[in-house]
């Protein structure tokens, strides 16, 4: 996630974050809208992560993902 994820990357990627992060609400993703910073705020907030934890959690989880740009049947 870059400091801030094109809009339609970004929808793709929402909800499989909800589904790693199932306590963001529709809400939340709205207000993220691909914002890095924000978004670790938000783990932060509801899963009471130190910064460094969220930053790590995040690394972690978008190198397992696959990208949302590339298209699967290429």
């Amino acid at each position: 996630m870059n400091a801030h994820v094109r809009k339609g990357a970004w929808a793709q990627l929402k909800g499989r974050v909800k589904r790693q992060w199932g306590r963001l609400t529709d809400d939340d993703g709205v207000r993220l809208d691909g914002d890095r910073q924000v978004f670790l705020g938000k783990l932060q907030e509801l899963y009471g992560r130190t910064r460094e934890r969220a930053e790590a959690e995040l690394e972690q989880w978008l190198a397992a993902a696959p990208d949302p740009r590339s298209s699967s049947d290429r």
